[in-house]
């Protein structure tokens, strides 16, 4: 049964239907809470984590579940929230749970679709126009008041070091928090219309705006809310909509909003672009150093390149986390 909650639906029960038009995954092991650990339902310790569920990505969202709670020592302390475009279908509610059944406590919320379909402007891969993509924006707006702290994590990862030690990291009165690459050449993100025009780039006065990528962030949510952030993402949205300052999805508002104003986080929680380029998806190798978390960003996603026979070398880092059941043996069983 469904349980309704201030901001979203908290799931309890539900049973798989037997004609799920979602695909179907192995259930994965059940991951206790380590001696140091507070008591399982205890807010305190607790790790909020949001994704958003699409039947495209799910494949990877259940793979990036599995990694956080494989390799984090309080697996029953992370709190998963997942925004949907229709939170209330049974069976995507049941695609989550079957292969975690022993998962507490899990949340979905609806985002509304309508929300940013008349912000939205074409960008270079018709991925990056989805109106999902965009409901990071809208997180704080979306969660419950007690969520203070949120990490959200794009369907395309998989985590392999304990996730609390990114959760937890000093914010330092910052909103956000991630991974800050400047050596990027920052410009190449907005158009020449953009640069050209002397009130649109004064944005940056008084910064140092590097990349960063909306993938992987941790969120202040209430200094979010409190400094309108969303409504300052917008506006950026509207400007895009009426001169073409940017071509890259829901990255470049972000980046206008809050390059150069950021919580720098080490590299080694997103070795990001695995998925390769955003028009042609080419094979790229790791970056060197340490990793704790790996991102397909870019065109080419792991499960796709696995099924094809055609995969990268990177990929074969993702697949020891794929749950995914083909067809031919979820009918035998």
């Amino acid at each position: 049964m469904l349980v309704g909650g201030a901001s979203g639906i908290r799931v309890d029960v539900i049973r798989l239907p037997s004609a799920s038009p979602f695909p179907a995954f192995r259930e994965a092991p059940a991951f206790r809470n380590g001696e140091e650990c507070p008591a399982r339902g205890s807010p305190e310790g607790r790790v909020d984590i949001a994704m958003t569920l699409d039947a495209n990505y799910l494949r990877g969202t259940m793979a990036a579940v599995l990694s956080i709670l494989q390799h984090t020592a309080c697996p029953e302390s992370v709190a998963f929230h997942f925004l949907a475009a229709r939170p209330d279908r049974p069976e995507l509610v049941a695609a989550i749970r079957a292969p975690f059944p022993y998962l507490e406590p899990v949340s979905f919320y609806r985002f509304d679709p309508s929300r940013v379909r008349g912000r939205i402007s074409r960008s270079v891969r018709h991925a990056l126009d989805q109106p999902l993509n965009y409901a990071r924006i809208y997180l704080a707006d979306t969660l419950p008041a007690d969520v203070r702290r949120v990490l959200y994590l794009d369907s395309d990862v998989v985590v392999v070091d304990d996730v609390r030690k990114l959760w937890s990291v000093d914010l330092g009165g910052h909103v956000v928090a991630a991974p800050e690459y400047c050596h990027a050449n920052f410009t190449k993100y907005f158009t020449d219309a953009f640069w050209s025009d002397a009130d649109l780039r004064s944005t940056f006065a008084g910064r140092r705006p590097c990349y960063f990528n909306t993938g992987v962030m941790v969120m202040d949510v209430d200094r979010w809310r409190r400094g309108g952030y969303t409504r300052r993402v917008e506006e950026w949205m509207a400007v895009q909509k009426q001169k073409r300052i940017y071509h890259l999805g829901s990255l470049p508002p972000f980046l206008l909003v809050l390059a150069g104003d950021i919580k720098p986080v080490d590299h080694r929680w997103n070795q990001h672009g695995l998925g390769g380029d955003n028009m042609e998806g080419r094979c790229r190798s790791l970056h060197p150093g340490p990793i704790s978390l790996l991102h397909w960003s870019g065109k080419g996603k792991p499960w796709l390149r696995l099924d094809s026979r055609k995969p990268c070398t990177v990929d074969y880092l993702w697949a020891p986390y794929d749950l995914y059941k083909p067809a031919a043996t979820a009918l035998e069983e």
